[in-house]
């Protein structure tokens, strides 16, 4: 068998890439799936992009979704109780493509090897990246559940989280089980790291004495020229308030119903 050395490798290699061979981790079926993704013309001149529950996914990962979602009464075979062929029929997507992929079990050995590994914040960069690019003005916001979810942001206390919103650029966040590391820890990172980077908003967080705001339940921005864009954010989904709210590790602050504002 003939051996290679380290210079003539390389001169195959580049002799390889100069001819078009594709030496990317996944087929070129992903990377052309993941183009046409991201092609999101634009319209208006008001531009949000929001991301919430990443579950401090940090990385891409191998992520298959379950076979089976059991809805309950009238839920029962309806959004989002859909799997499988049900789901591709509901929504009009087509079987082996990236959406069939992302959002169904089917054919999840074949389609990993085609698409590759999904999430993560590279990908979610990318596609911030992109958008912003011919959206002068948008805002990023993020729905919370986000500091928490793996075992890097449950040892940093979602310091691997917080540092890579702050490159993301977030401008709005608000949060959910981000308050398991406890308030003075959250408030903490919202009074220093966050400070002329982000706002934190929750208008449903209030001081357990005398019921007074902890953070700011809306902000007003500028967009195309006029100050007239609104974001209000309420802290706990409602069906969790109680929960969230028992794990903040404080009794100086309550979660309960949104007020109006």
């Amino acid at each position: 068998m003939t051996s290679l050395n380290r210079r003539e490798f390389l001169q195959v290699i580049a002799v390889a890439a100069t001819s078009g061979f594709n030496f990317h981790s996944r087929s070129s079926f992903g990377v052309e799936a993941e183009s046409a993704l991201y092609a999101v013309p634009r319209f208006g001149n008001v531009h949000f992009l929001h991301f919430t529950d990443c579950h401090a996914q940090l990385v891409p990962v191998y992520f298959r979704e379950p076979a089976f979602n059991i809805g309950v009464g009238i839920a029962e075979n309806r959004p989002p109780h859909l799997v499988g062929e049900a789901l591709l029929k509901h929504y009009d997507f087509h079987a082996r493509s990236a959406e069939a992929y992302a959002f169904t079990h089917l054919d999840f050995d074949e389609a990993a090897r085609r698409y590759g590994k999904i999430g993560g914040f590279a990908h979610l960069a990318t596609l911030v990246k992109r958008l912003r690019a011919g959206r002068p003005g948008v805002l990023l916001l993020d729905g919370g559940d986000t500091w928490q979810g793996s075992a890097t942001a449950l040892w940093t206390k979602g310091q691997d989280m917080i540092d890579a919103c702050r490159l993301l650029g977030v401008d709005i966040m608000t949060g959910h089980w981000d308050f398991t590391y406890g308030a003075d820890h959250l408030k903490r990172v919202v009074d220093t790291q966050f400070k002329g980077h982000t706002e934190f908003l929750a208008q449903n967080v209030r001081t357990a004495d005398f019921g007074d705001k902890v953070f700011e339940p809306y902000t007003i921005r500028e967009m195309s020229g006029k100050r007239w864009t609104r974001c209000a954010a309420k802290a706990c989904k409602p069906s969790s308030c109680s929960r969230t709210t028992a794990s903040m590790s404080t009794s100086s602050w309550q979660a309960g119903s949104a007020a109006s504002t």
